[in-house]
């Protein structure tokens, strides 16, 4: 019984939708008049055990569902603040972040050829990028890499499954670089 409940539950969360008492019946490989019992059951309990979901009849069909007395609460937490989107100066202190770590707060600067500290501190605040320590030079300068939330937000493992830019693409990326740099010496 308790396995025929947790299946009817993972169905009615992950479908997000109703699903008919047919369906449910015949992933159980129940009858419609067991599975209406269990459902029933289900719906008894949640309510004893006041729960912030139920589970609701709609002709025929069952659908999981936030009560109407936790509206409220959600309106909260989705009324909170969202992460902000990336800026492409996020994106790129994060990949080189990514490609040199551990990488210190200068190399970033050398390499982007400007101040990098803001850039750096929203990567940590989100959570992409932290301090993972100290390099073994004069004012040990802190070296920063990249995170877990880092590999999940961007569906990697390691970071050896990040792409590899192709030999064409570093030789396009340094013209484009060395360009860049004659117009900053001529301002």
């Amino acid at each position: 019984m308790e396995q025929q409940e947790a299946i009817i539950e993972a169905v009615l969360f992950t479908m997000g939708e109703s699903v008919s008492l047919e369906k449910l019946a015949g992933v159980l490989n129940l009858g419609q008049d067991e599975t209406e019992r269990i459902i029933r059951q289900m719906m008894h309990r949640y309510e004893q055990e006041d729960r912030g979901v139920q589970i609701i009849e709609l002709d025929g069909s069952y659908q999981m569902c936030t009560k109407k007395q936790m509206y409220e609460y959600l309106i909260r937490i989705a009324s909170q603040p969202q992460k902000q989107v990336l800026t492409d100066v996020l994106l790129e202190t994060l990949s080189i972040i990514a490609y040199k770590q551990p990488v210190t707060k200068a190399e970033i600067e050398k390499i982007r050829g400007v101040s990098s500290g803001h850039a750096v501190s929203r990567l940590v605040d989100y959570n992409l990028v932290c301090e993972i320590g100290r390099l073994d030079a004069p004012g040990r300068p802190l070296l920063f890499g990249t995170t877990e939330e880092f590999l999940r937000s961007f569906g990697v493992n390691s970071i050896d499954e990040l792409p590899q830019p192709q030999p064409e693409q570093i030789e396009e990326f340094r013209h484009e670089a060395e360009a860049e740099m004659e117009i900053r010496m001529k301002v």
